[in-house]
């Protein structure tokens, strides 16, 4: 089997999913824009052949790459980036080259157009924030008049918490729409609660091989307003969430990847939508969650996403069994320019049984992850947040 993967140096959790596809038989096959010598030794080893381009941004380069793996390796039978970022080019190139498995040209725009992905869930009768798709002032107003204050606008196509603002007050919307971007964005009636992830390594049934939830405070107030970060996977997952991410899997077609959901938990009762404790669907991430989250779904659970995707494709079946052992994993990430109680020592000397990954993050990531991670795993809720105080506090 021949595998394409676009990008695989970064992030460093890539590696692991190159290591794991040539464990079981994979020709992994690079394509990338970090010179080769730049590579670790782990992901060269993991690498049947690498193909470096100067820019990514130019297909027609990364085009020519795949037609040389073909010349030498034959058809192409998988092709991913598993980065929001290239989805487009992913698909163009499994369009161009024929490819059997992922999406083509002719499905992408409602996997990475927000309006276009909130069609899908109102179709599938999935909870979901009622959405305007910005044009002018009037309009504005209109929408803000049905859903009322704040209101999130955010690009119809972009990555995370990029672009995006919380608008307030009439005044902030009429500064906005005075200075309105270029590209097309969307404005969306504000839900109170938390982001729950729904994470799932999916098979050629869209059934769920793997399944885990991740839980964070509001991703947009802690890049706008400089927060230290802090968030946590789960040893379990409620059932109501459960259902529902299985339900947008199907409603989307998402068979044969990793899937990353994004889901609200309501704080409070919206009409139409839910109550408090309920689950409405933000967004959809044909992708595996990014940083850490799948090093922290592999220790609240005890196995090996990596490998699980990798038998996947291979396979289409799970065949490793993780120890049984469950736990909350932490995540807690310091700013600069924030003054905390406790040194580094201190949460070494107090928590260094429980640490398992505490290390500086690339810059990239400092605006939305923080510069300085501990990554810990707990039994209990309570230790957990205990941990969060102390290392934040």
């Amino acid at each position: 089997m021949n595998f394409v993967f676009i990008s695989p140096a970064y992030p460093i959790t890539y590696t692991y999913f190159c290591e794991r596809l040539s464990d079981v038989g994979v020709n992994v096959l690079g394509i990338g824009d970090y010179p080769y010598d730049e590579l670790d030794s782990e992901l060269k080893n993991a690498l049947t052949e690498y193909y470096y381009v100067d820019s990514l941004e130019d297909y027609d380069k990364v085009y020519r790459a795949c037609a040389f793996f073909i010349h030498k390796y034959g058809r192409i039978d998988w092709l991913e980036s598993m980065n929001e970022y290239w989805l487009q080019t992913d698909a163009r190139l499994r369009t161009d080259f024929n490819i059997g498995v992922g999406t083509r040209d002719d499905k992408i725009s409602e996997l990475v157009k927000k309006s276009e992905m909130k069609r899908v869930f109102i179709s599938a009768g999935i909870p979901t924030a009622r959405q305007h798709l910005v044009s002018d002032l009037s309009a504005g107003k209109a929408f803000t008049a049905e859903v009322g204050y704040p209101v999130i606008v955010k690009p119809d196509t972009g990555v995370g918490a990029n672009g995006a603002m919380k608008i307030k007050t009439e005044d902030e919307l009429i500064d906005f729409y005075n200075d309105l971007p270029e590209e097309p964005y969307v404005m969306e009636e504000f839900l109170e609660g938390d982001i729950c992830t729904y994470d799932a390594v999916i098979d050629s049934k869209c059934e769920p091989l793997f399944e885990s939830m991740c839980t964070y405070p509001p991703v947009i107030d802690s890049v706008n307003n400089d927060e230290d970060i802090h968030y946590y996977t789960s040893p379990e997952m409620p059932e109501k969430l459960r259902l529902l991410g299985r339900k947008a899997v199907k409603a989307f077609g998402a068979d044969r990847r990793f899937v990353h959901f994004e889901f609200i938990q309501l704080k409070k009762s919206y009409d139409g939508i839910g109550e408090a404790g309920d689950f409405a669907l933000m967004e959809v991430n044909m992708r595996p969650a990014g940083g850490h989250d799948p090093d922290m779904m592999n220790i609240a659970q005890s196995v090996d996403v990596f490998r699980i995707y990798a038998e996947m494709v291979t396979s289409d079946k799970r065949l490793a069994a993780g120890s049984g052992e469950k736990y909350y994993c932490a995540y807690a990430a310091r700013k600069d320019g924030h003054a905390f109680t406790h040194s580094h020592e201190e949460i070494m000397d107090r928590y260094g049984d429980d640490i398992v990954i505490q290390e500086e993050m690339p810059p990239i990531d400092w605006p939305s992850m923080g510069r300085y991670v501990y990554m810990a795993k707990f039994k209990d809720k309570k230790d957990m947040d205990a941990y969060f105080n102390f290392v934040l506090g």
